[in-house]
């Protein structure tokens, strides 16, 4: 049986010379319309199979496993072609005694395309969406599909035989060129492994509620670089490289973290840091530079804060180490805001500060303890300025409604009791005594002798009196002049 199945699914030499003589025969076309018949009849026995799942899952509202419907919906027309191509295949054999070369194309197809399907799935879940988009899935796909052409044409044969012969010196060792791509690929699926493990880990410990929001993200980082370390140490092996060799790269990566790659070394451990002494966590307000934000994001390397206006700052997780950092909810969340108001001076004063106090109270994001406050801060020359302070328990939320909606409840109180808001305004009194003088200028002399001297008459009173009887708002005779 083990013979049976081996003879089934074994490459076939000279491929092309196979394909041609197939093609000269009645049995080659009637396999090549059976094959055919297999994929599109699979194909559309899939896609109503998916339309019918799709329909059950729109009435059930959400997906309890959306990998796992994932794989399903990717799945299952290859899964699908490949069992048909089977039973197709050993059906031929037994009713014909001829050998299979379409249906085994097929089936080969089919089994490659399952691979493929679950290496993207697998991609798609251990890499974000925005490191994995559709260009690169295109590209491995396409990259997986000639090594296919290669593997059934018999080519990757004389590749690989051609890459051993390249070898590449390493201290008393020498690492070959197929071992080095064979390796790059094995650690470059042992770190996407690690970090599909480590994603799954990152939630289930982001949901535990029972630890501190810093040690929940110190364990994420601690058991994501684990899971990459062993991943590499466990993959490096299994390739035939000694880890030994690595200690050859261990004083260049020395020389490296001291020279280049010191900035950072010293931001990936001042993440770890700042984590660890909770001077910096998810959703506190700080103030770096003039730049006033909330922590939305603490990475290895930097932590995004988040503005009110939406834009973001990256900063260095080394700034909070070595430079002052205004921390706005660090010991407490809840945040201090104040209000200026003016009234006239013939306000009931009293009255006034226990409307400001009512109207912030009244506020549901006002906090109770401590309780808003109001002072008069002072005696302006359009009238008195109030202060209202209070504290409110959301200030990620912003302060802009807070106060527009405690100034509303402040203008309808005034007006209910008859306090008035001061218009500003400057009273201006002319003063003229009957011996006050007005001096005038010296008449500016012409610059050139083209220039045109002021119509002004030759000689001017020196001093002129204006009397409150003949002053009415306009200008006097000489005036004018």
């Amino acid at each position: 049986m083990n013979n049976y199945f081996d003879s089934m699914f074994a490459r076939k030499e000279f491929l092309a010379r196979l394909i041609v003589h197939s093609l000269q025969t009645t049995s080659g076309w009637l396999e090549l319309a059976c094959a055919a018949m297999i994929m599109l009849g699979t194909y559309w026995l899939s896609q109503k199979i998916l339309s019918v799942i799709s329909k059950y899952t729109q009435q059930q509202e959400n997906i309890k496993f959306p990998l796992l419907h994932h794989l399903f919906s990717r799945l299952l027309w290859p899964l699908l072609m490949f069992i048909c191509t089977i039973i197709a295949m050993i059906i031929w054999r037994d009713s014909t005694g001829e050998s299979v070369l379409w249906l085994q194309i097929a089936a080969f197809t089919a089994r490659w395309l399952l691979m493929i399907r679950i290496i993207m799935a697998t991609l798609h879940n251990a890499i974000p969406n925005n490191l994995f988009n559709e260009n690169y899935e295109r590209s491995l796909s396409t990259f997986l599909w000639i090594c296919f052409i290669l593997w059934l044409t018999s080519l990757d044969t004389f590749i690989i035989h051609l890459l051993k012969s390249l070898a590449l010196p390493v201290g008393s060792t020498s690492l070959s060129l197929y071992t080095v791509i064979t390796g790059s690929i094995i650690v470059g699926i042992a770190i996407i492994i690690a970090m599909w493990l480590s994603r799954i880990t990152e939630q289930r410990i982001l949901k535990a509620e029972k630890l501190d929001v810093n040690l929940r993200y110190v364990l994420v980082k601690i058991v994501k670089s684990l899971l990459v370390v062993i991943a590499v140490l466990i993959a490096l092996p299994m390739v035939g490289i000694n880890l030994t060799i690595l200690s050859v790269f261990g004083g260049a990566l020395g020389v490296g973290l001291g020279l280049g790659l010191q900035k950072i070394a010293s931001n990936y451990v001042s993440g770890f840091i700042i984590l660890a002494d909770h001077s910096v966590r998810p959703g506190d307000r700080l103030n770096i530079n003039n730049f006033t934000g909330y922590v939305t994001k603490i990475t290895a390397r930097f932590v995004v804060l988040r503005s009110s206006d939406g834009s973001e700052a990256l900063i260095p997780n080394d700034t909070f180490v070595s430079n002052t950092v205004i921390n706005d909810s660090y010991s407490s969340k809840i945040m201090s805001n104040n209000l200026t108001i003016k009234v006239a001076y013939n306000t009931n004063l009293p009255q006034a500060l226990e409307i400001l106090k009512e109207a912030a109270a009244k506020q549901a994001r006002v906090c109770d303890d401590p309780k808003p406050n109001s002072f008069v801060t002072g005696f302006c020359d359009s009238g008195i300025n109030l202060y209202v302070n209070y504290w409110i328990h959301d200030p990620e939320n912003g302060f802009l409604s807070i106060n527009s909606a405690i100034l509303l409840e402040i203008w309808n109180r005034f007006k209910e009791v008859g306090i008035e808001f001061p218009y500003p305004q400057h009273e201006i009194r002319i003063l003229n005594d009957a011996g006050d003088p007005i001096i005038y200028n010296t008449i500016p002399k012409p610059v050139n002798n083209t220039e045109t001297r002021p119509a002004y008459p030759e000689s001017l009173p020196t001093a002129l009196s204006i009397s409150p009887s003949n002053y009415s708002g306009q200008q006097t005779h000489h005036d004018q002049q």
